[in-house]
Parts: C-alpha cells; structure tokens; sequence
C-alpha cells in the first residue's frame, strides 16, 4: 500500500506544493477556501505529516518529557505512577504528540537529564516526586522550558502544578476514623521531604484538633511510599505505642504493610486496628480485608496535567497555573465498612 505524499494532497486539493505544506503546518497565512480544500484532500488520501521535516519548518518537535526522581523498581511497582502515566499518554495522544519518560536516580542523572530537557529535545517537561529544595523546575524555567510539577512544588519555587487535595483527603481519613470511636489513632507519613508527606501529615494533625484532641508525636512514624517501608513503620509504632487501635497511613502500598505488620503480631484489622490507606488504587481491593482509602483521580491528575503544560507551550507565557482536584474517602472493610470490599 503506498503512502500518500504533500505532492498528491496539492493536486487532490488545486494549490501549490507550498500552500499545502502551510495549511499541513498550521499556518494562518492561507485562504480559508484553499485551507479548506487541502483539508479535504488530507482526510480523503489519509495523509499523514512526516515529523520530523515538519519540526524543521515549525521548530516544534511535538515531544513532552516526563521527569520521575525515583528508583525504577518503584515507578513500575507503584500503581500511582501508572495509573498517572496513563493519563499523560492519553492527554498527548489527544493532540499527536509523544512522551519521553526521563528516570533521575541519582544528582548526576538529574544533570544528565537537566541537559537533555535544555537541548531542544522537548516541548515542556512533567516533574514528578521531587524532594527536598530541588532546583530542577527553576533551572528548567530561566532556560525557557515550560514546566508543571505533578504535586505540590518544593516551597518556594513558582511554578504551575497540579494536585489532589491531599490535606482535605488526610483530614476526611482521620475525621472518619475518629466518628468510628478510635481514641489512639497513628499515622505513617510519607517522606517529610515531599510536599505529599508534609501536607498529609497536616491534615492528620488538623481532624485531631478539630476533634479536640492533641497530635502526639509517639503515634507519628514516617516512610517510604512503599510496602516495605510502610511494614518496617507499622512495627516501629507497635513497639512504641502497644494500645494503637487505628493508625491512617499515606498511601495504599504502606498501608498495605501495615497490614502485614499488624497481622504478624496478632493483631485483628479492624477488629484491633483500623486501617486506612490514601490513592484508592487496585491495592485496596487485593488486600484482606478491602482497604479503606482516600479516593484521588490519578489518571485525571496525568490529563490536567497535559493540559496544563500545553496551555503554557501553547501561549509561551509566564501564567502560574494551579489545579487541585478533589479527593473522597472510600469505606471498606478495614476499618469497619462493607465485608464485600466494594464500592
């Protein structure tokens, strides 16, 4: 089967080689009839622009990057990330446009990728998981790269993001877990070195309060966003504080370990403890029982996301642009809900 060509959409439509090339490339400098015309004739011949000669003419290489600072075998193992990278690749697929996925592990990675991401290679870049004060968004903005961070943006740096309502997700999680009548009520942070941990820690400390009662740094316990670490945190806070009959941890995989440490001491869930996790992933569902968790659109997160960073190539501008979108605490069986697990 041949492959139709710029020359036969030009003859299909009337008009010049260089007329069609303009209308293929979104230029405005064209009649609207012949416009119109080539129009047609691409949709009749099914033509399809070659890329790469088209970048030549429009500077535009119709890539986006997407920066993950975290080891690989949690990007493949987290549901987050995939879930959040489904939506990405649905939102590029929309306008025709590619995903580089850019793993930094390490400070020299980061340099290496901070390289690539400044050499042309990309329209604008997604950051995700960054930690600490890095200055990788900034860098990449006073190099005229358009950026948007997917979570909050370490403190102090002005650049566009997109969120789920961590704090009013955590403060929903505790609040619920309050009204159940749990009076020594833990939590596993995530990382306080991420905005996420931070800000989930917040709202924990802010339902106690709201309900009168003091936060107490004995049922406080932080970690990695993994199972592993959520386990290691879970044994940590049994030791310290025997009586804790419920503990809210920050995303589904540490709860996950919690469970495991929880049933490794005899502990009932949620006959002893309840339990509540935060992302509503496929995690929730596989665990026994069903976890309890704080619902948070992933996937739509990764299309916001898109569509945030495009909004910014598209008007080469400096707007900050926010979204947080909401979240919902989902009750299951781990702490006191439907045997079923479901919804």
């Amino acid at each position: 089967m041949s492959i139709p060509t710029l020359e036969e959409v030009a003859r299909a439509a009337g008009v010049s080689r260089a007329t069609a090339s303009r209308v293929v490339n979104g230029s405005p400098s064209v009649r609207v009839e012949a416009r119109e015309s080539v129009e047609r004739a691409v949709a009749q011949l099914g033509y399809v622009p070659n890329r790469i000669s088209r970048s030549l003419v429009t500077r535009r290489v119709d890539s986006i990057g997407v920066v993950i600072a975290e080891p690989t075998g949690r990007i493949f193992g987290d549901p987050f990330f995939a879930e959040v990278l489904r939506g990405i690749s649905a939102g590029l697929a929309a306008r025709q446009m590619q995903l580089v996925l850019v793993i930094s592990q390490s400070p020299e990675e980061e340099r290496r990728a901070a390289r690539y991401l400044t050499g042309g290679h990309v329209e604008g870049v997604i950051l995700f998981s960054l930690h600490g004060d890095d200055g990788l968004p900034e860098y990449l903005q006073s190099n005229g790269v358009p950026v948007v961070v997917g979570g909050e943006p370490p403190r102090g740096t002005r650049v566009s993001y997109v969120d789920n309502d961590n704090h009013g997700g955590a403060f929903a999680a505790v609040k619920h877990l309050i009204e159940q009548g749990r009076t020594r009520i833990a939590t596993i942070t995530g990382p306080l070195d991420m905005p996420a941990g931070v800000t989930r820690r917040l709202g924990y400390h802010d339902a106690l309060r709201a309900a009168g009662r003091t936060p107490d740094a004995d049922l406080e316990e932080s970690g990695e966003f993994t199972r592993e670490g959520g386990q290691r945190s879970m044994e940590v806070l049994l030791q310290r504080c025997p009586d804790i009959d419920a503990v809210f941890a920050a995303s589904d995989l540490m709860a996950a370990g919690a469970l495991s440490a929880l049933y490794a001491a005899g502990r009932r869930v949620p006959e002893d403890v309840a339990v509540v996790g935060f992302d509503d992933s496929i995690i929730a569902l596989s665990t026994q029982p069903a976890l309890s968790s704080v619902h948070q659109s992933m996937e739509v997160m990764g299309r916001e996301l898109v569509s945030v960073l495009l909004q910014t190539v598209d008007a080469r501008d400096h707007v900050l642009r926010r979204v947080v979108l909401e979240t919902e605490l989902i009750v299951r069986q781990s702490s006191g809900g439907p045997q079923t697990g479901k919804n």
